[in-house]
C-alpha cells in the first residue's frame, strides 16, 4: 500500500524526466524506425505513380492540341540541291543518318 502513496506523490517533473530518460535509452531504434517509414513511403509512392495511367480523355486532348511540324518545300528542295552539289555535305548528311545524336 504505500508504494501506491510513493506513485501518486512523485512529480510530473519526476515523471517527465523519467519519460525522457526511457526515450533516451531507444532514441536510435526510433531513429531508424522513422528512417525506414520515410523510406518505405516514397518507395510506396514512387511505384504507385509509377504505374499510374492516363486517362483517355487526357491523351485525346493532347493528341489534338499537337501539331505536325511542316516544313516548306523550297527549303527542302535548297538543301538537297547543296547536298548534291557538295561532297563534305553528303558526307555529314550520312553521318547524321548513321548516328544522329553524336556531336
Amino acid at each position: 500500500m504505500k508504494k501506491t502513496t510513493d506513485q501518486a506523490i512523485i512529480s510530473p517533473k519526476e515523471k517527465l524526466l523519467r519519460a525522457a530518460h526511457t526515450v533516451r535509452r531507444y532514441m536510435v531504434v526510433i531513429f531508424l524506425l522513422f528512417l525506414v517509414s520515410i523510406y518505405g513511403f516514397l518507395a510506396w509512392r514512387v511505384i504507385s505513380l509509377n504505374q499510374a495511367e492516363p486517362d483517355t480523355a487526357d491523351v485525346s486532348a493532347q493528341l489534338k492540341t499537337a501539331s505536325v511540324p511542316h516544313i516548306d518545300t523550297d527549303v527542302v528542295n535548297k538543301i538537297q540541291q547543296l547536298q548534291d552539289n557538295s561532297v563534305s555535305v553528303q558526307s555529314l548528311f550520312d553521318e547524321a543518318r548513321q548516328n544522329p545524336f553524336q556531336e
